[in-house]
């Protein structure tokens, strides 16, 4: 195992990348919402790059990727870093100290949480959100980790492919929102300004830095200045792009008029379904990915008018569906010419991956369900969930953070 210099500053500018993320997404997610609630839902975003960092450090890197327990949980040998240093570890990056493959790790676990805010957006309790948060991680971010990354971990070990965390963040952020948005029930102003952005301008600027710190998150993923890392960050680009377009096309049929909300969300689409499929599918397969995931989330965000959930800013649609593509795509085009370290899919003759893509789908699905219930369960009993109608209407800003986005 030996150190090298350029694997380790990839790895370092991928995790700053990483990190801008989540400002990113505070922004695009702060556009959204009406003016009396921007600046609680730029604080969502932003505490959990702090709540989380700490909660990684302490527990959560040790519960995710330490010496395995029968295949569903990390020890606790690494907790508070103990014995995570600067030497490389074999298992997961024999090429860059050990503390980088944590702290680049700790920003995926910071931004899944937080994708999980735009379901209940404009009605939440700050202080039962950190409570929630905090248990999310720890118990549904952290053992689903291990299952797909961790060594021995029972997906990993099934031979499920996840290069960069279609399963890991967003399917269990998307299926966690949508548990989330029915719990808590619908906003007092649910389709009365369902579509009213209050600053698009943000929503875009958000969306660009959430493109340009995906170069981080998949081309990073390769844990390697390589190759490999080259493939992923043209693929990510190429998917966002298509999705980009088709999201479009598909508003500019259906509504007479191109969209600019749909573009940056159709990006985000192809974004999200290319994430567990940019290390181990070709070009071809990446504008297929990206297209398709623009059409599919398009039509999935539709989903909430027709059953009546109020899932705020579309985090099932983009990132629960976006991301279940993504990974059953990954079992249809996946092939070991790209990279020998991964599986032939469906088109490559193995149709064997595309059922066990499915099965780790599916048993994220359910767990991400099922423990979110409970947890939300277990906040509401404690302290309550959602503000009460008088503080809905006056607005999250003044009456969590007693402050105002903007002075006329």
């Amino acid at each position: 195992m030996t150190i090298q210099a350029g694997d380790t500053a990839w790895v370092l500018m991928s995790t700053a990348l990483v990190m801008l993320m989540t400002p990113g997404l505070a922004l695009f997610y702060g556009g959204l919402v009406q003016s009396r609630n921007v600046l609680s839902t730029l604080m969502q975003s932003m505490v959990l790059l702090c709540l989380v960092t700490i909660q990684w450090v302490v527990l959560g890197y040790t519960l995710a990727f330490g010496p395995d327990v029968h295949g569903l949980i990390g020890n606790l040998d690494w907790i508070f870093l103990n014995g995570v240093g600067l030497d490389p570890n074999p298992d997961y990056a024999a090429t860059i100290p050990h503390q980088g493959f944590m702290i680049f790790q700790c920003m995926f676990a910071v931004i899944t949480p937080a994708l999980i805010t735009g379901a209940f957006a404009e009605r939440i309790k700050f202080k039962s959100f950190i409570l929630f948060t905090l248990l999310w991680t720890t118990f549904v971010y952290d053992p689903v980790a291990h299952w797909v990354w961790g060594v021995n971990g029972w997906i990993r070990q099934l031979g499920a492919l996840d290069f960069a965390g279609g399963t890991v963040v967003h399917i269990l952020s998307g299926i966690s929102a949508l548990v989330a948005a029915i719990m808590l029930g619908k906003r007092k102003s649910f389709l009365l300004d369902l579509s009213q952005p209050h600053n698009l301008p943000m929503t875009v600027l958000g969306a660009g830095l959430l493109w340009f710190g995906w170069f981080g998150f998949n081309g990073g993923s390769s844990l390697a200045a390589n190759g490999l890392a080259v493939h992923a960050l043209v693929l990510t680009h190429v998917a966002a792009a298509c999705g980009a377009l088709s999201w479009m096309v598909a508003d500019w049929v259906q509504k007479g008029k191109p969209s600019t909300l749909g573009k940056v969300s159709g990006a985000l689409a192809g974004l999200v379904a290319i994430t567990p499929a940019a290390g181990f599918v070709d070009i071809k397969a990446a504008i297929i990915i990206g297209l398709v995931a623009g059409l599919l989330c398009q039509w999935a965000v539709r989903l909430k008018i027709t059953f009546s959930y109020d899932d705020s800013l579309d985090v099932f649609g983009i990132h629960g569906v976006g991301g279940i593509w993504g990974s059953l795509a990954t079992g249809l085009f996946a092939s070991t010419a790209v990279n020998p370290a991964g599986a032939n899919g469906l088109f490559f003759g193995n149709a064997k991956l595309l059922g066990i893509q499915f099965i780790a789908v599916l048993g994220s699905v359910v767990y991400a369900a099922v423990v979110t219930f409970a947890l939300i369960k277990i906040v509401d009993l404690i302290m309550g969930f959602r503000v009460d109608d008088e503080t809905e209407s006056a607005g999250l800003d003044l009456t969590q953070h007693q402050e105002s986005a903007y002075q006329f």
